[in-house]
């Protein structure tokens, strides 16, 4: 093997391998790690004749590894050195290192936790943050903390955060390698020649990949962010090559993308042809693990595509987005491998200042219900059981055993069905697998493997215009019933090979299941599989000039134009813009309510329903079934039941507001100390701590009218039977004995002032109100308080008239300072009335003088 970058340290990397079980290594882009660092430790003696798995993040990549170490050793593919990806495997009894895509290794440690007959498990590209690889790591940790303590890691990666992964690995050392690279000189594009929006991204790029051509020797690799633009730019440059003073024959174009034929990935890798220059036109699967010979020039997009979860609507959505900084390092990096480079960045050096630092890892992005069903079957039902490098958010984790439990693939308490492990072994998303396990029942599994395929590749029909929203037509095409003008034929090819697989997967692992039933109409076919999949997104139409519908699981959707699937009463969707009010529905197929009543018998409710309808004033009852948020039928329902009655009375109470309830003083005034507790209680914690107070704010109590109201309500069925109701019985049973003290005790309803009256305390206002005469205050020098005398009262002192005339929460102020002027004023106009000098020492009373001295 020739002397690479990675070479110098390979030994300090055996080293630590001999003495730790985990190991980190950080090597730039092209120090050769990914071939060099498994021929380099292939012959340790820890590995005991034990083999070495490393995992590679796409299947070129994987493929492209093999072949390369096997190419050094001098030997075939599947001696030494082997790979297996989906569906593809060259492996045998001598393999000693076996190249595996992120699913393949899963489905090894489900197989056997132990793995029993590999002493090393290599992470290459990690800082890529793969959902499969991050759940590969994860297992791997649990399975070396439990079961093989002899199992070493090994966690490779050129721009990664070293410290967090060696955290993670138990503190594991990391090897660094400074790696060898020329220089490369980055171009941004001025201002005003930045694209205006992404569509004009091919045309741009065609444009720089000639001039570039023209300018600077060497071959020329440009990312892309998917295979629409690809083509594009393609096209674009077949027209512009020999009209712009290259030698079109001088150029050789190549595409490299995962759906390609082996062929042409393996063109696109290879040196270009002597006398030859190659423009290689990728998506990011070029940015790592592969070397492409030759490159001299690099022209960016900064573009990438990724697959997004939106909670909000459950959902996947394929987005467009912004690569990252260290993803356009990587991407330079290419130009500067074998001498110095260029790398021309279409976007502007201020906009480099705004790219993230780093991508986004999937497992913070993505659905995870195809994570929590491997961890369901590994046994783990609290995520918090492993150690990530990023927990799975909760909300995702939620929503994706919400969906699991839907497709009976976990029961209540998160453990796996039987069900679910048949899905799993079918490696591919839940949904899918659920539908073609189903579909046996019905004599439909060959149609629901081609759909299942159809769903999980590229679609290669999109971008043709006469292909519209139904998917019903593609299947015609995969059946053979219609023609495929127009279609990308390999991506068709590659679509039935794959359902081939799964068909006769499906015979090996499911059996005694097979045509139980009838079949349906023929057009209702793809319609029943869809909704197999997919039970959320059975859809009703709206009926109205939108063309909208309502899904199972209370989402909208529409179409964005006129599509014939805009007509029909009901519809499954398989893909959906998840954006806005409704989402923009994509592709689609018919069905009928009668065959939804048949095929999801099992998932449909009937519950008898009554709303309050206030325009006539009664209680309207109707029986609805439903499958989830869909009403498939509704009809008015007879012998209503009383307990349903007075659930109508509280959806009156709903819809016009607790004021409609007898609310007479007291209970109010309940109500009113409550609610001044409860708001006071941060500040009084030493009083309040230990007191549940209920919040009975409106808002509130309109929530929770079930559990407070409805008991009281039985036999009522009228709003006018309302005014039967204690109100204040009601708010009292909601409290209990030592509540109800702390009550009497901290806000009391009544004070008794100097004249011996009781006086109710207004708790209306944020400063509770003692309204009282001023003649029965004389003699209280302090002002009156609650909460154990931390809280003054605010004062309002009336005339014998019961008029205020002053507001103090300082008493023995008012006394001093302002009683005088008052009492000038009092004495004028209520000569009747006894008036002191010194109202400290006077006699409180609520009476007149006359009848002070007749006492």
């Amino acid at each position: 093997m020739s002397e690479l970058p990675i070479t110098p340290i390979l030994p300090e990397l055996r080293e630590a391998l001999n003495r730790d079980r985990n190991v980190v290594l950080q090597a730039p882009p092209g120090a050769g790690k990914t071939t060099a660092v498994p021929l380099a430790l292939v012959d340790c003696d820890w590995l005991a004749g034990k083999k070495i798995i490393m995992l590679e993040p796409r299947r070129l990549a994987a493929r492209s590894a093999a072949a390369r170490m096997a190419a050094i050793l001098g030997e075939p593919i599947g001696e030494t050195v082997g790979y297996q990806i989906r569906a593809e495997r060259k492996s045998g009894k001598t393999t000693r290192i076996l190249v595996v895509t992120e699913g393949i290794l899963t489905r090894l440690l489900q197989s056997d936790p132990e793995l029993a007959d590999t002493a090393l498990v290599i992470f290459d590209e990690f800082h890529e943050r793969n959902l499969q690889g991050d759940l590969s790591l994860a297992l791997c940790l649990q399975s070396q903390e439990y079961l093989r303590e002899d199992l070493k890691l090994l966690v490779m990666s050129a721009t990664l955060e070293t410290d967090a992964v060696a955290a993670l690995l138990g503190n594991a050392p990391v090897v660094t390698s400074e790696g060898r690279s020329y220089p490369v000189h980055i171009h941004y594009l001025p201002p005003q020649q930045l694209p205006q929006d992404d569509r004009q991204m091919p045309a741009l790029t065609a444009r720089q990949i000639v001039q570039w051509l023209q300018k600077e020797q060497g071959s020329l690799l440009a990312f892309l962010p998917g295979v629409g633009e690809i083509r594009q730019v393609e096209t674009l440059l077949r027209e512009k090559l020999g009209n712009d003073h290259i030698d079109d024959d001088e150029i050789v174009l190549a595409p490299l993308y995962g759906d390609l034929k082996r062929e042409q990935q393996d063109a696109a890798i290879a040196p270009a042809p002597s006398g030859k220059r190659k423009v290689v036109l990728a998506t990011n699967v070029a940015e790592t693990s592969l070397t492409i010979e030759g490159i001299r020039i690099v022209v960016d997009t900064g573009l990438m595509r990724e697959s997004r979860f939106d909670p909000s609507s459950g959902m996947n959505r394929l987005v467009t987005t912004r690569i990252s900084r260290a993803s356009a390092t990587q991407r330079s990096g290419r130009a500067g491998r074998l001498s110095e480079g260029v790398s021309v960045r279409l976007w502007s050096e201020s906009q480099q200042d705004t790219l993230a630092a780093k991508n986004t890892p999937e497992i913070l992005l993505s659905d995870l219900a195809p994570l929590v069903l491997e961890l369901a079957q590994w046994g783990v039902r609290d995520v918090n059981e492993l150690r990530w490098l990023d927990l799975p958010p909760p909300g995702a984790v939620a929503q994706a055993q919400e969906l699991l439990l839907q497709l009976n693939a976990i029961t209540p308490d998160g453990r796996i069905t039987d069900h679910g492990s048949a899905m799993l072994s079918l490696g591919t998303h839940p949904r899918l697998a659920h539908m073609m396990i189903h579909s046996l029942r019905w004599g439909l599994s060959e149609d629901a493997c081609l759909l299942a395929a159809l769903l999980s590749e590229r679609d290669p029909f999109r971008g043709e215009a006469r292909w519209n929203r139904d998917i019903q037509r593609r299947m015609d095409v995969l059946c053979g019933r219609a023609g495929a003008t127009g279609t990308d034929r390999g991506a068709l090819q590659r679509i039935r090979q794959q359902a081939a697989t799964w068909q006769r997967q499906l015979g090996r692992i499911v059996t005694g299941n097979a045509l139980t039933e009838p079949g349906f109409d023929t057009l209702d076919n793809t319609g029943v599989l869809l909704g197999l999949a997919y039970p959320d997104r059975i859809a009703r139409s709206r009926r109205d000039r939108e063309h909208r519908f309502v899904l199972a699981g209370g989402r909208g959707a529409r179409f964005s134009h006129d599509d014939d699937l805009a007509v029909e009463n009901y519809l499954v969707i398989a893909e959906l813009d998840g954006q806005g009010r409704d989402a923009r529905i994509q592709l689609a197929a018919r069905i009928s309510e009668q065959a939804i009543r048949r095929a999801f018998a099992d998932h449909i409710r009937e519950e008898t329903q009554v709303r309050w309808d206030d325009a006539s004033g009664r209680a309207i009852a109707s029986t609805r079934t439903h499958l989830g948020k869909l009403v498939l039928s509704e009809v008015p329902a007879q012998n209503i039941a009383p307990e349903l009655l007075s659930r109508a009375l509280l959806d009156a109470i709903r819809q016009k507001g607790l004021q409609i309830l007898p609310w007479r003083k007291e209970a109010s005034a309940l109500r009113q100390r409550i609610q001044f507790l409860y708001q006071v209680a941060g500040e009084y914690p030493q009083l309040l701590n230990d007191c549940p107070l209920p919040d009975w704010q409106d808002e509130t109590l309109l929530e929770t009218l079930e559990a407070w109201l409805l008991p009281h309500l039985t036999g009522l069925s009228k709003l006018e039977q309302l005014r039967q109701l204690d109100m204040e019985s009601i708010l009292q049973a909601m409290l209990d004995w030592p509540l109800q003290q702390k009550l009497d005790q901290l806000a009391p309803a009544h004070l008794t002032v100097p004249s011996g009256s009781r006086v109710a305390i207004d708790y209306s206002a944020d400063i509770p109100v003692l309204p009282v005469r001023l003649q029965e205050m004389f003699g209280q020098a302090q002002t009156p308080s609650i909460l154990n005398g931390q809280f003054p009262l605010m004062i309002h002192l009336l005339s014998p008239a019961r008029r205020p005339v002053q507001v103090t929460r300082d008493l023995q102020s008012f006394w001093a300072n302002t009683y005088q002027q008052v009492r000038k004023e009092l004495r004028i106009k209520y000569q009747k009335h006894y008036w002191p000098d010194d109202p400290t020492s006077a006699q409180a009373t609520s009476t007149t003088k006359k009848r002070m001295e007749s006492r």
